[in-house]
């Protein structure tokens, strides 16, 4: 389980009084409106900043930390990730949890056939798709819909989930 989650990628400068654009990679920008405490992934190193201000604009987090007056003490950390602790983190509803945390997930039918591992959540338009890889190699899709995921157990690290009718061929 990783203590550090990204929200974001810091793009750019904004202006010449230290604030930055943040591309956010949550799923809910707002969250930033409540973010107090953060982390730059620096290239040196990690630096932890306070968020003095926030505000929006088009696609973008602008972001104004109090460690930070002027343009040229922060453009070196144009590109980095903008990181929060778990502490800091938005709390996830009952049945939601953060990608990171489902990577690697043991993934089993509700036959007690073995699938593979979850490797990737693919975000889509409609729902989410789970990669999973079986020990073979082989790729399978799955959507992430009540049909077919049928539950997650944490403790154990493994998704229970059920073969819809022609979703993939299994012998």
């Amino acid at each position: 389980m990783q203590d550090l989650l990204r929200v974001g990628v810091i793009t750019s400068t904004h202006g010449i009084r230290g604030e930055v654009k943040v591309f956010p990679t949550t799923d809910d920008p707002d969250r930033f409106k409540k973010l107090k405490e953060c982390i730059i992934a620096g290239k040196r190193g990690n630096v932890n900043v306070t968020v003095q201000s926030v505000k929006f604009f088009k696609q973008y987090v602008i972001v104004k930390f109090k460690e930070f007056d002027n343009i040229n003490d922060i453009e070196i950390y144009t590109k980095c990730d903008l990181l929060v602790t778990r502490d800091n983190a938005v709390k996830c509803e009952p049945g939601e949890y953060f990608i990171c945390d489902l990577i690697g997930l043991r993934v089993i039918t509700d036959e007690g056939k073995e699938l593979g591992n979850l490797t990737d959540v693919i975000e889509t338009g409609a729902n989410n798709v789970y990669e999973v890889t079986s020990d073979t190699g082989k790729i399978y899709y799955l959507p992430v819909i009540d049909q077919c995921i049928l539950s997650h157990d944490m403790t154990n690290r493994t998704v229970t989930v059920h073969i819809l009718k022609g979703l993939l061929d299994i012998n």
